[in-house]
């Protein structure tokens, strides 16, 4: 059973990373500088475990993949965290984590599987609550419904190709340790080249790399239960576990940031996470 706790584990851990971007924006830091930060961090860590280890022997594959992985998981994180900015963290967390149905209809498209009807279910279960729980019937929005609308699109997109690339890195069979030094890494250089200007206006210098020492560890940590979890247990009920991360941000967006929801986004949320596990099983 330990296989199943590392599951949890990961859930865990990516839900407390989201709900520290979405306290970063209450603070006021750099979205670019915590990304930074939290890259730098985490690649120096696997870089020195996988020297550990001796485990270090990168190919083409792994490069490129990871690079690809890296600045996209980079963008869909700075994108959240944006949309954070702009409305509640629990519709928020809800509407990217149905990021799956990106994996799913890729899987259906350049893969060599067959999708089973309930993950058809899923995927349609996501897209109606995705309309029910961003719809706003008063004229007069209570957030920025337009930009928060198109950074969770951005997130979504950016998130379900990880998903998409991490599922070739599987087909290639790449070592996952190479893939995670080589994710980190590229998208550490990928956040220099955006934090050129900010890195010279920056005021919560502290606050940014506290917030991302914080993320970094919780990450590698997150990612090697993963590992385990995939390795010993079964996917079909890892996958689910993880992806309801999502849980965490939201009941962490009610309590501590005092979020209200309407009784049909409520609902909204509840079928969308219903959906989730379908296209995840």
């Amino acid at each position: 059973m330990l296989w199943l706790l590392a599951a949890v584990g990961t859930a865990i851990c990516f839900g407390i990373n989201n709900t520290l971007f979405k306290w970063g924006t209450t603070k006021g830091v750099s979205k670019v500088m915590t990304q930074l930060f939290f890259y730098l961090i985490a690649f120096l860590i696997m870089l020195l475990f996988s020297f550990v280890r001796h485990d270090l022997n990168f190919s083409i594959p792994s490069i490129v993949l990871g690079v690809l992985i890296g600045i996209f998981n980079t963008n869909g994180n700075i994108q959240m965290t944006k949309a954070f900015e702009k409305g509640p963290a629990s519709i928020t967390s809800t509407l990217i984590a149905s990021n799956s149905i990106v994996v799913v209809l890729a899987t259906a498209l350049f893969f060599p599987e067959s999708i089973p009807m309930v993950h058809w279910l899923g995927i349609g279960l996501m897209l109606v609550a995705a309309v029910v729980i961003q719809y706003q019937s008063n004229t007069r929005m209570s957030f920025e419904y337009k930009p928060w609308l198109l950074r969770c699109t951005f997130a979504f997109l950016s998130i379900g190709l990880v998903g998409v690339f991490m599922k070739m890195a599987t087909y290639q069979q790449i070592d996952f340790i190479n893939l995670l030094v080589s994710m980190y890494g590229g998208g550490f250089l990928y956040l220099c080249v955006l934090a050129r200007k900010e890195w010279k206006n920056t005021r919560n210098f502290q606050t940014e790399f506290k917030i991302g020492s914080v993320v970094s560890v919780l990450s590698v940590i997150g990612y090697s239960c993963y590992l385990f979890a995939l390795e010993t247990g079964f996917s079909s009920i890892v996958f689910p576990i993880i992806s309801l991360n999502c849980v965490i941000v939201m009941l962490m967006g009610l309590i501590v940031f005092k979020e209200r929801l309407k009784m049909y986004q409520f609902v909204g949320i509840i079928v969308a996470l219903f959906g989730l596990v379908l296209s995840k099983i």
